[in-house]
């Protein structure tokens, strides 16, 4: 079945530690009410507003792998993985960065979603640190970067901004030192604060380090004064979609990043609006994200992960090859090494 067949979409209102489902006009009324700084009287709405809002279908989904799906679901610390039950079946490298208050967990049902549709990609899907942010009356909250207000002026600064472009960098570079997955295999993709992120970093990477592509849902240019277009990435594919109704990040002000990059020589830089769409997703906007993800990361089996033989691995990457396999349960009992090699390299074979 094809889970984005469907366009009806609900949107999800994401507060503190509870989620209750509202129509997207509901949604657009508590945008409105709470974005405005002279009338914030509870900061947590705000951070929902630029958090992720997904479809009532998609949460029905589960969010850990059963034995009849190709894919996997691991934690280790704050970070999700989405990846093929059979490792060794990973071409490409997806990183979805969530919004602003939100966490890993707010888009793992899309990276199920997307591991359904492209089983030969790896998800991972890493969680901001959680720091003071200014527009939220400074309450500490997941956050990339510091938000001082909604005009372009006030992203002028964004601190922590360079910190967190360092974790995606060490996110692809470990991806790349680990699996000899090429730099040209991998998407950086997030929502608003976290589509921001994927922008600013994705274009700023060493020109051997050029991605396959950048998407950015309800994104902007961030840190314009310190972004520099490095040499060789102008093709770098962009695909920025955006709600034609978005209160918080204005289409207009989406128009104008890509206009900024573009006039510094990005040449594949596409927008896609949403007329109905506020701050948030819906199913048409992941079906375009699909395709353009089936273009740019298309399984290629001349790119398959290069994978440690597990009998130069230590027994605690033995272990956690397993976890990562979710195959736990058949290690139960094993003692030798022998017996963690065998299992890794059975389920590698696909023996299991």
């Amino acid at each position: 079945m094809n889970l984005l067949g469907s366009s009806k979409s609900y949107q999800t209102y994401r507060c503190s530690s509870f989620t209750c489902a509202i129509s997207s006009s509901i949604l657009l009324l508590l945008v409105s009410k709470y974005s405005s700084s002279s009338t914030v009287n509870n900061p947590l709405p705000v951070a929902a507003a630029f958090s992720y809002s997904s479809s009532s279908q998609r949460n029905n989904m589960s969010s850990s792998s059963s034995s009849s799906t190709p894919f996997v679901v691991s934690h280790s610390g704050t970070t999700i993985t989405v990846s093929p039950k059979n490792p060794t079946l990973q071409s490409g490298l997806l990183v979805i960065s969530h919004g602003l208050g939100d966490t890993a967990q707010g888009f793992l049902d899309v990276a199920e979603m997307f591991a359904l549709q492209m089983p030969h990609l790896k998800i991972i899907l890493p969680t901001a640190p959680t720091q003071p942010v200014t527009m939220n009356m400074g309450m500490p909250m997941p956050s990339w970067y510091d938000i001082t207000g909604l005009d372009e002026r006030s992203n002028e600064n964004c601190r922590g901004i360079q910190e967190s472009r360092q974790t995606l960098v060490n996110i692809l570079q470990k991806e790349h030192e680990d699996s000899k997955l090429p730099f040209d295999r991998m998407v950086l993709m997030g929502f608003s604060q976290g589509g921001a992120l994927s922008l600013f970093t994705g274009m700023q990477l060493e020109k051997e380090k050029r991605l396959a592509g950048i998407v950015v849902m309800s994104g902007y240019l961030p840190a314009k004064a310190q972004f520099r277009l490095t040499e060789g990435l102008e093709c770098v594919p962009v695909l920025h979609c955006h709600g034609e109704r978005d209160p918080l990040v204005q289409v207009a002000m989406a128009g104008r990043s890509r206009d900024a990059i573009m006039s510094m020589g990005a040449k594949n830089y596409e927008m896609m609006t949403y007329p109905d769409l506020v701050h948030s997703v819906n199913m048409k906007e992941l079906q375009d994200i699909q395709s353009f993800l089936k273009r740019v990361l298309p399984d290629d089996d001349n790119c398959k992960v290069t994978l440690k033989d597990p009998n130069e691995m230590s027994i605690k990457e033995l272990k956690e090859a397993i976890r990562h396999a979710g195959i736990g349960s058949r290690a139960v009992g094993l003692m030798e090494k022998s017996e963690f090699v065998k299992l890794v390299e059975d389920h590698r074979n696909g023996k299991l």
